[in-house]
């Protein structure tokens, strides 16, 4: 009998601390941010309570790519030389395509490539399951707890001021518990309890703006054409019939590919549209694709739509992208909707930010102070994405540009350069820049 895959082994948490029982932070929602800001609060000697609503193992639905940005914690956390040896697809480059068909190769920087350090694309099963098995280790150790299947069924404050919570055990109708601490991380996604308490009921702000929110879809495939081996590219294409949006073939290595397709909510309201059915149209009857899904099977059961919380900036906000503390609470990764806009990659700045705020907490700052830095570590990032998301748009400039970049090897060094640097990003919204590079 083989042996089963670490990935599909339950992780043991210990047993359920006793009701009103007081911590120095609890952190809502074991995926990479609440695992790593749990991890990095542990390490520090702080005593936390990590919840989490599923039971491993357990999937995530996202794209599946681990983008560079991630390899820094992952490293930090302990957990890189295991993810390794995990079978994952190395990404060497991206392959973009515009609604009239062309394409361009966008090589990731060969020296990121060589240290291993430009990026994965693996099931969210396998890297989510090592981050938490880690933060159970590092939790436990310091003396804090892990709770698997419980359901955050209120958030407790005092005037204002986040206390702790109430869960559920098994789910919202199990035994209730209730625990406190100074501090409160939330971590929980896009349906995060603690971001519902802190942006919708303590602030009475927008929790959702579906121009900056965006429904995906994805479906596991094996025998797709073009995505055998276990390094190559992964691809994002403009099709036509989805714009505006894209659709994704991720491999994953093994044979086995994440494919997909996104769309800000609000856009798709007005137009109509359902992910699931345009998904099928494209696999089924666009000439870029029909003949590589010839032969290709969807693994039954792996059709699922989520939505991702973009990180673009709000007109008129304070808070950027969108609130993200409160007295006693700080939220990070999909709760602080901090999913970047353009790509949809949302774990890098998951990791991120689930380690500044596990550091604000460290020196008893957060509030303001936390929101401040977040923006300032990831804004101009995500307002390029965001003007980049919007220019993509429209067709015109997608097949001007990809069918220009198809034919300038400088263009396609610029796109790797844009990739790996903040700074070269910025070129893309100097107009001289772009009538040098695009014209001459």
């Amino acid at each position: 009998m083989a042996e089963m895959a670490f990935w599909d082994q339950p992780i043991a948490t210990g047993e359920i601390p006793p009701s009103n029982s007081e911590f120095d932070c609890i952190v809502v929602g074991g995926g990479p941010g609440g695992s790593a800001a749990a991890s990095y609060l542990s390490m520090a000697g702080k005593r936390v309570l990590l919840v989490e609503k599923g039971v491993w193992p357990r999937d995530k639905v996202c794209g599946d790519a681990v983008g560079g940005k991630s390899l820094g914690h992952v490293h930090a956390l302990g957990v890189k030389s295991k993810l390794e040896k995990t079978p994952h697809f190395r990404v060497t480059g991206i392959v973009f395509s515009a609604p009239n068909g062309s394409e361009v190769t966008v090589p990731l920087p060969e020296e990121d490539v060589e240290k291993m350090e430009a990026g994965y694309s693996l099931p969210r099963q396998h890297f989510d399951w090592l981050l938490f098995e880690r933060a159970t280790e590092l939790v436990l150790e310091n003396g804090g707890s892990v709770i698997q299947g419980a359901a955050v069924t209120a958030v407790h404050d005092n005037e204002g001021v986040i206390t702790g919570v109430e869960i559920g055990i098994g789910g919202k109708r199990g035994e209730i518990r209730n625990y406190s601490a100074p501090w409160t991380i939330g971590a929980g996604g896009y349906q995060c309890p603690v971001a519902r308490k802190v942006v919708k009921d303590l602030a009475k702000e927008n929790l959702v703006d579906k121009m900056h929110y965006c429904g995906g879809y994805r479906e596991y495939w094996t025998g797709v054409k073009g995505c055998e081996g276990n390094a190559g590219n992964i691809e994002i294409h403009f099709v036509d019939s989805i714009i505006p949006g894209y659709f994704w073939l991720f491999p994953l290595g093994g044979g086995r590919v994440n494919v997909g397709i996104g769309m800000v909510l609000g856009l798709m309201d007005k137009q109509r549209k359902k992910l699931k059915p345009l998904q099928a149209d494209v696999i089924a009857n666009h000439p870029l694709f029909k003949e590589r899904f010839a032969d290709a099977e969807m693994i039954p059961g792996t059709g699922k739509g989520w939505q991702l919380p973009f990180g673009s900036p709000r007109k008129g906000e304070k808070n950027q992208p969108r609130r993200a503390y409160a007295p006693g609470a700080l939220l990070v990764g999909d709760a602080a909707s901090l999913v970047d806009p353009f790509s949809g990659e949302g774990v890098g700045n998951a990791l991120v930010s689930g380690e500044m705020a596990a550091r604000h907490v460290i020196d008893n700052v957060g509030g303001r102070a936390y929101q401040e830095e977040l923006w300032a570590a990831l804004g101009p990032e995500l307002t390029n994405s965001y003007k980049m998301q919007k220019m993509s748009r429209r067709k015109w400039i997608l097949n001007w540009f990809v069918g220009k970049a198809s034919r300038k090897p400088v263009i396609q060094e610029m796109m790797t350069e844009m990739i790996a640097s903040k700074e070269a990003q910025e070129n893309l919204h100097s107009k001289w820049f772009l009538v040098k590079t695009l014209l001459f």
